[in-house]
């Protein structure tokens, strides 16, 4: 029975905390840890445990989830916290962590030799997917290992097997390249609308329903319209992951002018207005534009 799985879950913040409520809903067995232990706490009236260490929360885990901020940190927290060595033989750890693509090769390498699977499983859909359930898992790995894991992946959204190591990774760049640089195109249009004459709030409804229709312009372009930039999707991580995808495309060898733009303009962001939303892009374009 997959819900008789025991689930250690490292990171507990503004994403695993509701995805590890949702694991506790499907009524599996959750030891959580994160390194502020008040995060982790939240999630006993839930139903779960809360671990003194993080190897403490792998020993005994069938199913090892992390949701870290980035690789140096799941790659410090697996190998140098008594982690990996917890983990019995035969374990399965899900990486849910938007690292580099490498990173995930080497850390499934290095579990391998311990006889413990690894999944790279990033995903999309912000805290909006993590408290629905609903999220989009891009999950990299053994097909076998994805199989046992499955049910769940599945208590916190749609997972697919895209391919082996390193795989979600890559799948989860391409998506956050499609976000950056829509973000941007839907701040630049909107901001001529307005610099042009029109309501950027009347012109972004007039779009809805065309080809220039999307999430983002919907949900962005609706903080744009409203100025509404409080943080919920992080510019130092839309950052963080545009840098690794510039990295894995310029080891692929694969052209990339538009992530390259959009990289350096969120770096801008980030430096003159601090770690807002990533929609506040906007801003950057009102300044180019001498706003």
């Amino acid at each position: 029975m997959a819900q008789a799985l025991r689930i250690g879950f490292l990171g507990i913040g503004l994403m695993g905390a509701p995805m590890g409520r949702n694991l506790l809903r499907a009524g599996f067995n959750v030891t959580a840890w994160n390194r502020t232990r008040a995060k982790a706490e939240a999630l006993a009236a839930d139903g779960a445990a809360i671990a003194e260490g993080a190897a403490a929360c792998a020993a005994g885990a069938d199913v090892l989830v992390l949701m870290l901020e980035n690789g140096p940190i799941v790659g410090e927290v697996l190998f140098r916290t008594g982690v990996a060595e917890a983990l019995a033989p035969g374990s399965v750890v899900v990486d849910m962590s938007s690292i580099g693509v490498e990173e995930a090769r080497d850390h499934a390498s290095r579990l391998a030799a311990l006889g413990v699977a690894h999944i790279d499983a990033p995903v999309s859909g912000g805290t909006v997917g993590a408290a629905a359930a609903s999220l989009s898992i891009m999950a990299g790995g053994p097909e076998e290992a994805f199989a046992r894991v499955a049910p769940v992946l599945e208590a916190m959204g749609r997972p697919l097997l895209v391919g082996p190591s390193g795989a979600g990774q890559i799948a989860k760049l391409a998506n956050q390249m499609v976000v950056a640089v829509t973000i941007g195109a839907v701040a630049e249009a909107l901001n001529f609308a307005q610099m042009a004459g029109a309501d950027p709030g009347l012109v972004r409804q007039a779009l809805t329903g065309g080809f220039a229709d999307s999430r983002i312009l919907e949900l962005h372009g609706a903080r744009m319209v409203a100025r509404d930039f409080a943080t919920r999707g992080k510019t130092s991580s839309q950052i963080k992951d545009l840098e690794n995808a510039g990295k894995a495309g310029a080891a692929a060898g694969a052209a990339m002018p538009f992530t390259g733009l959009a990289t350096g303009l969120f770096r801008s962001l980030l430096e003159t207005d601090g770690d807002v939303d990533h929609s506040a892009l906007w801003l950057e374009l009102r300044r180019l534009s001498g706003g």
